[in-house]
């Protein structure tokens, strides 16, 4: 079992998170995709909407029985992706985790707290975002990682870490900054 991971603050999730799923779902060979809603973002002053109320609209958007939405940091009590992973694997030794992020977070990869275990730890797919192709292949991490890059996502949930890939998708131009606001979500 391959299970692409993919973290945020769904706040709220849209289409942009839906596309990124199914084009990680179909590029990288995963048998499953968990969206993990996070209790809050370490890195962001504004804190989201509550929890109850961006799974529901996760779980409203994303119809595919592939996915799974959880609120599983909260359940687990991590608040950083490192030690959600770690958690992971040791309760779950068979299973083969990928950590899947848009572009536009590679950007600042390298500010997240472990962030080299974490590409220790999984494989890792970036998937294209607007705006953030360039600048993220450029980006501090992306560098610092360079010998880990591997040239495409297919098959990268049986690679062993540390291996990344950069997939370009075709783009969906939806941020969840823009639709709050635009006043679209109101939670």
């Amino acid at each position: 079992m391959v299970i692409g991971l993919l973290g945020g603050s769904f706040d709220p999730a849209h289409a942009g998170h839906v596309h990124i799923t199914r084009e990680a779902i179909k590029r990288m060979g995963l048998d499953r995709v968990w969206w993990l809603v996070t209790p809050g973002n370490p890195l962001k002053a504004r804190q989201p909407a509550p929890i109850a109320d961006r799974l529901a609209r996760a779980r409203a958007v994303m119809d595919d029985p592939r996915v799974v939405i959880t609120d599983l940091e909260a359940r687990l009590g991590t608040r950083y992706t490192a030690a959600t992973i770690a958690r992971l694997q040791a309760m779950y030794p068979g299973v083969r985790f990928v950590w899947l992020m848009g572009a536009d977070n590679l950007v600042q990869f390298h500010k997240w707290d472990h962030w080299r275990d974490i590409l220790r730890r999984v494989p890792m797919g970036v998937l294209a975002r607007p705006g953030a192709g360039v600048v993220a292949r450029l980006s501090g991490a992306a560098r610092a990682c360079r010998v880990d890059r591997v040239a495409r996502g297919e098959g990268l949930g049986v690679r062993r870490a540390p291996a990344w890939c950069f997939v370009n998708v075709p783009l969906v131009d939806l941020s969840s900054s823009e639709i709050r606001a635009r006043g679209d979500w109101k939670a």
